[in-house]
């Protein structure tokens, strides 16, 4: 959306990271923010999650769902301000508490907030008040604990006047559930009131569909039901059993279970209730043979048959039925057919448990339209009763919108070591650092790619908390101190912005340059490492060598010396004495030829080269990382993150060791230099001291600054033998002549 500058306002930009952002002093700047050509907004979206700020903010702003704050959203939010506020001055106090009086009762959509901004304090007891926080609109308990209707169309059972409705509201919670009134009471809404009036009824008309066919014994009939229930499959297992026992009588063994099976039983501790026991027969298999009912049945059943008999079978067949046959069985059945076939097509089960005499009695009342009219009545006030989320709306964007504006329209809160911007998560301490540029990250691989072109060196951590499971992500970047002393598995602790702490691992690095003077050191770290790495080689050829000799002289002898390890061990300590002589001979060559280089330099000369020496070596990995470190951008990261920044948003070496903060010792503190634990160097100092010393009288010696006070013979620039004078032609002696006889 292009956007044209408007002439009549005047804008006032700050310059800080090189980059020159608009500056928000007033109510007026953020109401034209709409005439602010957007290639000068720092960012241009961000993503809802991972960053630091009120989460009902950012859902009342994301009006899309799309889980990103645009531009044009956050225009609209200020539009909608200005229609309700008197200045939008208010916004950069970043309050919460905003003044009845800075609310615009001019515009119609201000007078409907003051009205209710009005109303909720009233309800607060607070009509006094000439200010309304968020605090004031949160609780809506105890906004509308005096009321009675208040728009959300629940009502609880103390809104009706008569105790015969509040009775009805209560069994329908009770059997239907509560839904809960902005009052904080169980009430009732229009469709579990339907819901319960609607299975009265289909259960009242399943009730009247029970005829003597259904009911053959009464009331009684539900319990013959259920007794039959029980043993149904039972019992028609049992007449199979003997059905197929007449059909061959040699299955009448076998399905009245083996011996095998009771031998099966005979170890274990056997009861009436034993799960073993319920899977034989109801009784002994025969041809024919009816069901007893009172005698050599199995244990196990013989509760549910007796059970039976008494519920059912003496109703239906008598009262001296003691032994059941099969044409019987079907007898029992057919009658309780119809009660089957009835209950299953029970309907309004849920409110059976109130019975059918208070269903008809509700059912004849008029509770089901006093209800219906309470909840109109409720819902008559949900229009005004809206206006308090618009008030809430209000309030939040009052204290939130101006810290969102400096974080997107301009990045002053990542300038300000004063102010955390919304997208830090919080200071990992590792390292002897407290690195305070942290990110919330969900796929490390996706942001790592993204991130590298910032030029930062970047540690991506897993973080854990042991006690409460929890698990996140991050990325920190390390804008100050050395990177080789980070790696891949070093552990450190994170403390997020409200104070939680999480251990933290390095997963993975970026890795990239950090100071000029880690730079400096990088080269002759390096040469240090090669020369190690030479002479380790050469140790180790050496000491193959001398193991291979070693053991082509116990092959040769045909047996092993007792002592053959100490052989090696002498060889290699050979090799290595070898080794350390061929390293201190190519050290003392290079030596002597940097002696011979600056003999006969003034010593002024001779530090100017070794001061030009280290500059070869290091310059040039000082001058590329300076220009690495000036190439630094935070931009990158936050896109990586879901943020559209539009600008570059440059990392300066101030700012770095401003957002990486290195060990140092309080002020004041004592230090004790002796150290009783450290190893004893005198004798290496001295050698190093001495051959410093040496070192030192050899250059002065070779540059014959010591001739002046040595002998003849040790000096360096000998003068020439007396006869060689003497021969000399005879001329003027002349300043030329004295000069060439110097030479």
């Amino acid at each position: 959306m292009n956007t044209q500058q408007n002439a009549t306002h005047t804008w006032k930009f700050f310059r800080t990271g090189g980059l020159d952002q608009v500056l928000l002093r007033n109510g007026a700047d953020i109401e034209q923010l709409k005439a602010l050509d957007q290639k000068l907004w720092t960012a241009l979206s961000c993503p809802t999650k991972g960053i630091r700020f009120d989460v009902k903010t950012l859902d009342l702003l994301d009006t899309d769902r799309d889980g990103r704050i645009r531009v044009p959203e956050l225009l609209a939010a200020t539009d909608w301000l200005s229609a309700r506020l008197t200045s939008l001055d208010t916004l950069l106090e970043g309050s919460d508490t905003l003044r009845l009086s800075s609310i615009n009762a001019a515009t119609d959509e201000g007078k409907a907030l003051l009205a209710n901004a009005k109303r909720i304090l009233a309800n607060l007891d607070r009509t006094a008040a000439d200010a309304i926080s968020l605090a004031n609109v949160a609780d809506t308990a105890k906004i509308f604990a005096n009321t009675r209707f208040n728009g959300d169309g629940i009502v609880p059972a103390d809104a009706a006047d008569d105790a015969e409705t509040q009775q009805v509201i209560a069994e329908i919670i009770a059997t239907f559930g509560a839904e809960t009134d902005r009052s904080g009471k169980p009430g009732v809404n229009q469709a579990k009131t339907d819901a319960f009036f609607a299975a009265a009824a289909a259960y009242l008309d399943w009730t009247r569909r029970a005829d003597a066919a259904i009911l053959p014994l009464g009331d009684q009939t539900a319990a013959a039901a259920a007794a039959l229930a029980t043993v149904r499959a039972k019992v028609e297992d049992y007449f199979t059993r003997c059905r197929m026992s007449a059909f061959d009588p040699r299955a009448a063994v076998p399905l009245s279970r083996t011996d095998a099976d009771f031998a099966a039983l005979a170890n274990q501790d056997l009861t009436d209730g034993l799960p073993a026991i319920a899977a034989f027969p109801l009784s002994k298999i025969a041809a024919g043979r009816d069901l007893p009912l009172l005698e050599g049945v199995n244990p196990y059943w013989a509760d549910g048959i007796a059970t039976f008999r008494s519920a059912a079978i003496i109703p239906l067949v008598g009262a001296d039925c003691t032994t059941l046959s099969s044409t019987q069985w079907q007898t029992v059945k057919a009658k309780l057919a119809p009660f089957e076939t009835w209950a299953a097509a029970k309907t309004g089960a849920e409110v059976a448990t109130l019975g059918v005499e208070r269903l008809a009695a509700i059912a004849a009342g008029k509770a089901q339209s006093a209800i219906t009219a309470l909840i109109a009545k409720d819902l008559a006030l949900e229009a005004e009763n809206a206006q308090i989320v618009e008030v809430e709306k209000l309030l939040r964007l009052n204290a939130n919108l101006a810290t969102l504006l400096n974080n997107f329209v301009n990045m002053a809160r990542l300038y300000d070591p004063n102010a955390c911007a919304i997208f830090r998560v919080g200071t990992l301490y590792m390292d002897a650092r407290a690195c305070n540029l942290c990110f919330h990250v969900d796929d490390i691989g996706a942001h790592s790619g993204q991130a590298a072109a910032s030029k930062c060196c970047l540690a991506y951590c897993q973080l854990s908390r042991p006690g409460t499971k929890e698990t996140r992500t991050i990325c920190a970047a390390f804008t100050a101190g050395f990177a080789h002393s980070l790696w891949v598995g070093r552990n450190g602790i994170f403390y997020d912005l409200d104070g939680k702490d999480w251990d933290a691992t390095i997963v993975k690095m970026v890795d990239n340059s950090i100071s000029v003077k880690e730079a400096f050191w990088d080269p002759w770290r390096k040469i240090a490492t090669m020369i190690g790495n030479q002479v380790r080689k050469v140790l180790a050829a050496k000491q193959d060598a001398a193991l291979l000799n070693a053991a082509k002289t116990i092959e040769a002898t045909g047996a092993a010396p007792a002592e053959a390890p100490k052989k090696v061990e002498g060889a290699a300590l050979a090799s290595t004495a070898a080794a350390l002589g061929i390293a201190v001979g190519l050290i003392s060559t290079a030596i002597g030829g940097v002696v011979s280089a600056v003999a006969g330099l003034p010593l002024w000369k001779t530090a100017l080269g070794l001061i030009v020496v280290l500059l070869l070596v290091s310059g040039p990995s000082m001058i590329l990382t300076w220009f690495k470190l000036r190439a630094r951008d935070v931009a990158p990261i936050l896109n990586a993150c879901g943020w559209a920044v539009n600008r570059r948003l440059r990392l300066s070496l101030k700012l770095g060791r401003l957002f990486t903060a290195e060990a140092t010792l309080p002020a004041n503190s004592e230090r004790q230099l002796t150290d009783p634990f450290a190893d004893d160097h005198t004798t290496r100092n001295m050698l190093v001291l001495l051959v410093l010393a040496g070192a030192a009288v050899a250059c002065l010696w070779f540059s014959g600054l010591l001739d002046c006070a040595l002998p003849n013979a040790l000096k360096h620039y000998q003068p020439p033998p007396l006869s060689t004078a003497i021969e000399q032609p005879s001329s003027p002696v002349t300043p030329s002549t004295t000069q060439a006889l110097k030479k």
